[in-house]
């Protein structure tokens, strides 16, 4: 898995949109209700609340409204019941894609997702269509100024998965969704400070491509992002940094 860390250009350039738009904490509060409501309260028992909270934190959203968010989904204070589907689909370019919604409306959010695939000329595909090449994996992303020996040996004593370095320097230590907490607490107590860390999905078969198709795909992800009921966008898509940066530069 040599190379720059593609999966990560993507995310953070949308989560840059997402921020101008203001929607990035109706989608963290709508993800800490429902990773409360599915699995608890309790953040150390609960691995995909904690992994909310995180990222919640990290993009400024005070404990205050995080502790509100939780407290609705465990009941504890009345709101909106909502419910998770993930829809799967084909894209540009024939890349696989993954959209993780939360509603209180399935025909609302079904058609939302359906019109976004087929203006990109994509389709909505089955369930199971293109899940099997996507495994649900904790991310920390660490910049080029950390020390790598250290760094991967802090994580793999500390239950990660794997460590790649990439050829700029960056590394990607690696855990599965339930040790996710762990690992990043031990990394963080070591002074390894993180520039990412989440968890997602993560496609075992990349697909490349070009500036046009990047450019057809990346509308497609941001039709689907623009829509209130998408929570997240997963994809195998791969764009190089060369056309990322023209693509910006637009």
């Amino acid at each position: 898995m040599a190379g720059h860390s593609k999966w990560a250009n993507i995310k953070h350039r949308k989560a840059a949109q997402d921020a101008k738009r203001g929607k990035l904490f109706t989608k963290f509060i709508r993800e800490l209700t429902v990773a409360a409501r599915e699995g608890g309260s309790d953040v150390d028992a609960n691995p995909r609340l904690r992994a909310a909270v995180d990222k919640a934190l990290s993009n400024n959203m005070t404990r205050d409204t995080v502790e509100r968010a939780i407290k609705r989904g465990a009941g504890e204070v009345d709101g909106q019941q909502l419910e998770t589907i993930i829809y799967e689909g084909y894209g540009p370019g024939g890349t696989a894609v993954m959209v993780e919604t939360m509603t209180d409306n399935r025909n609302r959010t079904v058609s939302g997702v359906r019109n976004a695939f087929n203006k990109s000329g994509g389709n909505l595909g089955t369930d199971g269509s293109v899940a099997y090449l996507f495994t649900k994996s904790g991310i920390i992303s660490y910049d080029t100024d950390i020390d790598e020996d250290s760094l991967i040996d802090s994580a793999l004593e500390a239950g990660a998965e794997d460590v790649i370095t990439h050829d700029d320097g960056s590394i990607d230590v690696f855990t599965t969704p339930d040790t996710f907490g762990k690992v990043k607490d031990a990394l963080d107590s070591a002074s390894f400070g993180s520039v990412h860390a989440e968890v997602t999905m993560v496609a075992s078969l990349k697909a490349e491509l070009d500036a046009d198709t990047a450019e057809n795909f990346l509308r497609l992800i941001d039709t689907l992002e623009d829509h209130d009921d998408v929570q997240e966008v997963y994809h195998n898509a791969e764009i190089s940094d060369d056309v990322m940066q023209a693509l910006d530069n637009a």
